[in-house]
């Protein structure tokens, strides 16, 4: 039996300021991992007028190496690595402080909730808008389907959120059983989904991969793999890609690791495993670039505003991508051409500044004072946190499976407004 580790007292030292309690070299991954999410999503937007009409499309799907470059940007996997080391920490830490767990979900609902409500509000009114002034229904469409691809992560991430007081118990009382209880689940729905060849079923793993992955997080949280050599650090990491390239040579996952997202496949735990193994062995790089000042800097500008990147950058992209419409038309280079090529440096500082702009001004929405108001006897229910999760969690990946019609888009915000605000009246903390 083990127990998740707090941070060690130390004694007070001389220096007026004390230590931080965070782990630089989490903050830097995890700063980085969002920034090559926004990056590919950014090398995604092909737009360009063919026969005279206007074609949003997915440019990397025409990329013969795009497979090949899947292997080092699809990092999701260590996005939720260390989103369960941060998970297991906080809680950890309120629950010694006998914050009940209904309280602990309020709080991440705060957390997580104000920026997407901003974006998928604005989603809405503009598909609202598009679908009004007269555009093409498959133009509207397609915007609406491009907005909502990244919606999965925050859905599941709602879910994988509202279970960690769970899971950290099963961990706290079997960490390795809760392990292989997890990698069971996952590759029992691999080999159904195989087997009958219903892709319906591998969603499954929407939930199970996900949090046999934040699971390997409450191992990094414990300072487990501190303890692990360099040298066995390391052939983790290359048994579990040489594992994972032989599955993929022998047509069990697709080498498109992206195409192992939907649904999820145990691929990803294989990946999860050789990133978890690598991200240890460079931590201590992490933590001296981390000490430059311009370094930390950045690194703390993205965190904080962490939910308002994620949310509001396809929002940006899909702006962007209609003002190069307008204003290009037909010069357009078509995607994957050495021109396309060439207007690709600029296309990706041009999407940094717009996204560092609209996050100046959405970002206001995620430091909202999180204490609420008043606290509504029916919100004072241990089960108004639970249910208000599960309601934003329903509303996020029913935007991802019909995100196309504007009405959805609409119908999500509402739920995720009345789940804001059970949220805000549910919990005393701040």
């Amino acid at each position: 039996m083990t127990t998740l580790i707090t941070p060690p007292v130390r004694r007070a030292q001389p220096s007026a300021t004390p230590p931080s309690p965070r782990d630089s070299s989490v903050d830097v991954a995890r700063a980085w991992c969002l920034v090559v999410v926004v990056a590919l999503h950014s090398l995604m937007v092909g737009v360009s007028v063919v026969d005279g009409a206007p074609l949003l499309e997915n440019a990397m799907d025409g990329w013969p190496w795009f497979a090949a470059a899947t292997w080092l940007v699809q990092i999701m996997p260590l996005f939720f690595v260390l989103g369960g080391f941060s998970s297991a920490t906080q809680w950890t830490k309120l629950r010694a402080r006998g914050v009940p767990a209904h309280d602990y979900l309020a709080m991440r609902l705060r957390r997580l909730l104000p920026s997407a409500l901003g974006a998928i509000a604005v989603a809405a009114a503009t598909l609202l808008a598009l679908d009004a002034a007269g555009v093409p229904d498959a133009m509207v469409a397609t915007a609406g389907f491009r907005l909502s691809q990244p919606l999965w992560f925050l859905g599941v991430y709602l879910l994988c959120t509202g279970l960690v007081p769970l899971m950290t118990a099963a961990h706290r009382t079997a960490p390795r059983l809760t392990l292989a209880g997890l990698a069971a689940l996952v590759i029992a729905v691999d080999v159904v989904r195989g087997a009958t060849g219903a892709d319906a079923v591998g969603f499954a793993n929407l939930l199970f991969v996900w949090l046999l992955v934040q699971q390997l997080g409450f191992w990094l949280a414990e300072g487990r793999f501190d303890r692990v050599s360099r040298r066995r650090l390391v052939v983790v990491a290359a048994s579990a890609l040489a594992l994972l390239a032989a599955l993929c040579a022998s047509g069990v996952y697709s080498f498109d690791l992206l195409q192992n997202l939907n649904p999820p496949t145990f691929a990803l735990v294989l990946l999860g495993v050789a990133q978890l193994a690598l991200f240890q062995l460079v931590r201590p790089v992490l933590r001296r670039v981390h000490e430059r000042r311009h370094i930390a800097s950045a690194v703390g500008a993205i965190n904080t505003r962490a939910m308002t990147i994620y949310s509001w950058h396809m929002l940006v992209l899909i702006g962007l991508a209609g003002l190069l419409l307008l204003v290009g038309g037909e010069t357009l280079p078509a995607p994957l051409t050495d021109t396309w090529w060439a207007t690709r440096p600029v296309w990706l500082l041009a999407v940094g500044g717009v996204v560092a702009a609209v996050v100046a001004i959405a970002g206001r929405l995620e430091t909202t004072p999180a204490r609420p108001i008043s606290r509504h006897p029916l919100a004072a229910h241990p089960a108004a946190a639970p249910v208000a999760l599960l309601a934003a969690a329903g509303a996020v990946l029913a935007v991802l499976l019909a995100g196309s019609t504007p009405a959805t888009w609409a119908v999500a915000a509402v739920i995720l407004a009345a789940s804001l605000a059970v949220a805000r009246r549910s919990g005393a903390m701040s």
